[in-house]
């Protein structure tokens, strides 16, 4: 499976002081959203994430983010290699994206920009 990217994960209380750092930091602009509640701010390879208690106490069980270029083959991939899909394949506004816990018992979202598909 090719890794185009990976996304470091951070889960912070202030979300606007933190995009200020890391826009500082990466010189880069912040690419803001929302996603069950939670603000989303992605800055360079840093995805920034500020919200309800409970949702950050999932988000954090996550180590990364994989960018690859198809998550069905992701999926494929990783269930012959062992791993156990948690969520997914499922699409979301940049593309689709599956949780997978490795046998090590890590756990990584997969990610690619395809499209969903036209209904």
């Amino acid at each position: 499976m090719e890794i185009l990217g990976t996304t470091l994960r951070i889960c912070v209380e202030d979300l606007e002081s933190s995009v200020t750092f890391y826009e500082h930091l990466t010189g880069s602009r912040a690419l803001r959203f929302e996603r069950g509640g939670v603000s989303v701010a992605a800055v360079g390879c840093f995805l920034l994430m500020s919200g309800p208690a409970a949702e950050l106490e999932v988000l954090r069980k996550v180590s990364a983010t994989i960018a690859v270029p198809d998550v069905e083959e992701a999926h494929a991939l990783l269930t012959a290699a062992g791993a156990k899909v948690l969520a997914g394949p499922v699409p979301t506004p940049a593309g689709r994206n599956l949780i997978a816990l490795h046998p090590d018992g890590s756990v990584f979202e997969y990610v690619d920009r395809q499209a969903p598909a036209a209904e």
